[in-house]
């Protein structure tokens, strides 16, 4: 069993920066896929980062150049660094791992945290 913590989260300006975190307990991350997703008030959870086991990355559209996911082994965590926020990125950011799949599909991840709410201020 994985249990997944994030932190990080909170009220920022736009055009701002946060850094979530992940740390995982029970087993080790690295071998996981870890992602990101984001659900917003009334919308579906949506894809924003993942990292697989060997340090690829994947990113929608929406996201890349402005946020970046890494991982930091030694540490048991997986980062989301966010950069150039803007108003419509505020949602709950829930930390994901799997063990491999559709990076994109939630139904890919069987493990989830809590989640971490941030919102963006215009």
């Amino acid at each position: 069993q994985v249990q997944l913590v994030e932190s990080g989260g909170g009220l920022v300006q736009a055009g701002g920066s946060l850094r979530l975190s992940c740390t995982a307990s029970g087993r080790a991350f690295d071998w996981l896929l870890g992602a990101w997703f984001r659900q917003a008030p009334g919308k579906e959870r949506d894809f924003v980062a993942a990292v697989s086991s060997t340090d690829t990355t994947y990113y929608p559209d929406s996201a890349k150049g402005r946020f970046t996911i890494s991982r930091d082994r030694s540490k048991n965590t997986v980062y989301l660094q966010m950069n150039s926020l803007k108003p419509e990125d505020t949602a709950v950011y829930y930390c994901a791992a799997g063990y491999g799949g559709s990076w994109y599909s939630p139904d890919t991840y069987n493990y989830w945290g809590q989640g971490t709410p941030v919102t963006v201020s215009s």
